[in-house]
């Protein structure tokens, strides 16, 4: 350890990484191109979203959705947008109605009035439709219109629970979607469909013909895309244990999958229209993204000869996400960062050459301000490998003696992974003195299917001892100390943040939720249909499975919580409701269990705000200065 670095208390180091750098970085997701070399993308700043454009020849950014806040409003968003020649097509967040945008106009016009949920818009290359997913809390279906008309709205395709992806085929005859029914997630069972389209009496176009592609029951299948010329259909499918890229020839009825290695190519369908390969424009290959210990890398694969290679990017960047392809020149475009750079929006080359187009934050700290992520893994008692990443403390300026206090990060969404971006959260720790263990535990995805079905049935176990084994380990290579740990989780890593506390009091000095999971029937009474029969899977259906969801609900067991507690919760949560933090912290007040609570009464699920985002850093750091360092 350099010795010429201040000696102070970890936990106290004065960092430059504060809440106000961490609560204005930009957010950049879903880049597209408009087929005349126009890059357009979405982009948040505190609450609000909107599409911004780039045009290469002009080096220029500019806005098209001025007071427009742009998201698509299925589920837990995504599928915003789509571009096509000189045309946008938006879903505007909250009303979820669809906006048409002219690139050479200067306002968008509202094109429906009456759609309730929307998302997934796609222009047909004649430019004369446009199909989307929609849903009324009820019934989805994939609808589409006629541009000019905007009043032909109606169903295309319906009797499915749920669908995603509607992709045009180039000659505009065929369209294929993805689709699932309850009580499937998409990362269990779903099924790839290839419909022909044609026009009835009126003129009206309805879809015949339809044949499954791929898919089924046990099988997760996503993203399908149609190559330029329109001879192939590819898609991701995980029957083969990981989700590999694969692809049907439409003329001779053949499937062949084209990557092989033990990784994972997609990531779980929580949103609408995540990208993460693209054919190439002359149709020969295709560039997509390789996950493995959480690191994304980008490569190549020739449909000819299947042979595989890795496209270096300068910048070293550790996570890509949203890949598209520019058709006219092979020029990719994603979202990236790793450890000590914070997202970029970027462009590259087939030779890897890379540009930034966009950075999240005008303010460049020195990367060496910044903790790099390490790619762990460690025995669970029954002898299967745990995975996660692990940050040690770290500062440029300040050091200590002894052995950090240990932050365990829990992630949001059971099927969900921590990978190695750059994580805000983690170097707004890390930089004043604490290790950061982030547990990908058994039933997370990055793991292939086999780890993620592990937590079937034992959600509230497995999680819960997969954090705990991992504590320990770190603390046993003596990385951290074990006598000052600390669980920190989100909504169902909420929920594994006070199950640990219960399942193992006085093991953590104190637990940080926000916006966490604490009643499973009460959240059966009505729940969001994406999930609605989620916990079936990860607990056991109800009524029959009552036991077992009361004692997997942190609340029905909160008396045996003695350790402290700081709540974070928005009053406008429609995926955890306020009451399940209110109820929680009856049960913590009539105990006398130290704790904390800290209401956003207009943040949702996920604080977005840029006050709302300070305070909660402000509050967090206070309280682990009074019941972890105890200052």
């Amino acid at each position: 350890m350099p010795k010429n670095k201040q000696l102070e208390p970890y936990g106290l180091w004065p960092s430059p990484i504060t809440p106000e750098l961490t609560g204005t970085l930009l957010e950049f997701s879903e880049p597209a191109w408009n087929g005349k070399g126009f890059l357009l993308w979405m982009e948040r700043e505190s609450h609000q979203a909107g599409i911004r454009k780039f045009c290469s020849d002009e080096k220029k950014i500019s806005e098209l959705t001025a007071n427009i806040n742009v998201g698509g409003g299925i589920g837990y968003g995504g599928g915003s947008f789509t571009a096509q020649g000189d045309r946008v097509v938006f879903v505007e967040k909250g009303s979820n109605q669809l906006y048409l945008h002219s690139l050479g106009d200067k306002k968008a016009k509202k094109m429906t009035s009456s759609l309730l949920n929307t998302a997934s818009p796609r222009i047909s290359l004649s430019g004369k439709y446009l199909v989307f997913v929609h849903s009324d809390g009820a019934s989805d279906t994939i609808s589409i219109l006629e541009i000019t008309n905007p009043k032909s709205t109606r169903p295309l395709i319906s009797g499915s629970d749920f669908y995603s992806y509607p992709r045009w085929h180039p000659d505009g005859t065929r369209l294929a979607w993805i689709s699932w029914n309850h009580p499937h997630m998409p990362w269990d069972s779903s099924r790839l469909s290839l419909g022909q389209l044609s026009h009835r009496s009126g003129g009206l176009l309805e879809i015949q013909d339809e044949i499954i592609i791929a898919g089924g029951d046990g099988i997760s299948v996503l993203q399908p895309e149609f190559s330029p010329n329109g001879h192939f259909l590819a898609y991701i499918s995980d029957q083969t244990g990981w989700w590999q890229i694969h692809i049907y020839n439409l003329e001779s009825g053949e499937h062949r999958q084209l990557t092989h290695s033990e990784a994972e190519h997609a990531l779980p369908p929580w949103l609408q229209e995540q990208r993460t390969y693209g054919f190439s424009g002359d149709n020969k290959q295709i560039y997509f993204l390789r996950n493995q210990t959480g690191f994304v890398s980008l490569w190549l694969v020739d449909l000819v000869s299947g042979e595989e290679s890795q496209i270096r990017l300068e910048g070293d960047f550790t996570w890509l996400e949203g890949l598209v392809i520019s058709k006219r020149k092979d020029l990719i475009a994603l979202t990236s960062s790793r450890g000590d750079t914070p997202q970029c929006l970027i462009t590259v080359t087939p030779d890897g050459q890379t540009s930034v187009i966009r950075s999240s934050t005008a303010n460049h700290l020195p990367q060496d301000e910044f903790s790099l992520p390490q790619p762990i893994s460690w025995q669970s008692e029954e002898g299967i490998s745990i995975h996660g990443l692990f940050y040690p403390p770290h500062n440029p300026v300040y050091r200590d003696e002894g052995l950090p206090p240990l932050l365990v990060i829990i992630h949001s969404g059971p099927a969900r992974q921590k990978g190695a971006e750059f994580q805000p959260r983690v170097q707004y720790f890390t930089s004043r003195g604490y290790a950061v263990l982030e547990v990908n535990y058994r039933g997370s995805t990055g793991y292939g299917r086999t780890y993620r079905e592990h937590l079937k049935g034992e959600w509230g176990v497995l999680d819960v001892a997969d954090c705990l084994s991992g504590a320990r380990f770190v603390t046993d290579q003596g990385w951290a100390n074990r006598d000052n740990m600390v669980l920190f989780g989100s909504s169902s890593g909420g929920l594994t943040v006070l199950q640990s506390l219960i399942a193992h009091p006085g093991v953590f000095c104190a637990g940080i939720t926000l916006y966490g999971i604490t009643n499973h029937i009460a959240l059966l009474e009505n729940p969001p249909k994406f999930e609605r029969y989620y916990s079936n899977w990860l607990l056991g259906p109800y009524p029959e499975a009552t036991e077992v969801l009361r004692a997997r609900s942190p609340l029905y067991s909160a008396d045996r919580i003695r350790d402290p507690v700081a709540v974070f919760q928005g009053g406008k949560d429609p995926i955890v409701p306020l009451d399940q933090a209110e109820q929680l912290i009856a049960v913590l007040q009539k105990n006398g269990v130290p704790h904390e609570y800290h209401l956003y009464p207009e943040e949702g699920h996920g604080f977005k705000r840029f006050e709302n985002v300070r305070d909660f850093y402000h509050k967090t750091d206070a309280f682990l200065r009074k019941y972890v360092i105890k200052t």
